[in-house]
């Protein structure tokens, strides 16, 4: 049956559905159990989900095309020069970024030459391999905080470890090297510089 020239059902709707949770449960398991325990970025949460839902419905559709090679690689060029106007995203949401659009390419493109344990097998060496870089072989990020500090007699030069471990007490971080920036001897402060590691190594 069809209306204006277009079916009102097709039996592709079904396998859209079946590809989707599949998708989903992947991207959970990705998003909510791999990235957010150690990120803690709701906003990122938030994004992936909605970016991998649309790209993977975007790119069911246009399987119904039949796309060639340059219209694939076309595709992915369409997200590569899309620029939020917000804040420079950091390398690894990027990454994440880019493995949630994969996946949902993945799971959306796939065609009859590709079975599902195929599909489901890629789907959980990508989750593995996230799991055991987040989990075992993440390198240690160095982070540094900027704080206004009041006990100025610790910014000498031969108060530099009372100094470190003042902060480290107040800020409760393992702190690996402070610096002096600009001192105020009218409010008898400093603002400091802190460093500090951040994730698992």
């Amino acid at each position: 049956m069809e209306f204006l020239d277009i079916p009102l059902f097709d039996d592709d709707f079904y396998k859209m559905l079946f590809r989707f949770v599949i998708n989903f449960t992947f991207l959970t398991l990705i998003i909510r159990c791999i990235y957010y325990p150690f990120a803690k970025r709701k906003d990122y949460v938030f994004t992936y989900y909605l970016i991998s839902a649309i790209v993977f419905f975007l790119c069911f559709t246009l399987k119904k095309y039949e796309l060639d090679i340059g219209m694939a690689l076309g595709l992915f060029a369409i997200f590569g020069i899309i620029r939020y106007r917000t804040d420079p995203i950091p390398i690894k949401e990027m990454t994440y970024l880019f493995v949630v659009i994969g996946v949902s390419v993945i799971n959306s493109l796939a065609n009859k030459k590709m079975s599902y344990f195929e599909i489901v097998g890629a789907n959980i060496l990508i989750i593995s391999i996230l799991f055991l870089i987040e989990r075992y072989w993440a390198l240690k990020q160095e982070e540094s905080k900027s704080i206004i500090y009041e006990n100025i007699e610790n910014i000498k030069p031969e108060n530099y470890e009372t100094l470190k471990s003042d902060l480290e007490n107040r800020t409760g971080l393992n702190i690996n090297k402070v610096t002096i920036g600009e001192v105020d001897f009218l409010k008898d402060t400093a603002n400091v510089t802190i460093f500090y590691f951040n994730g698992k190594q």
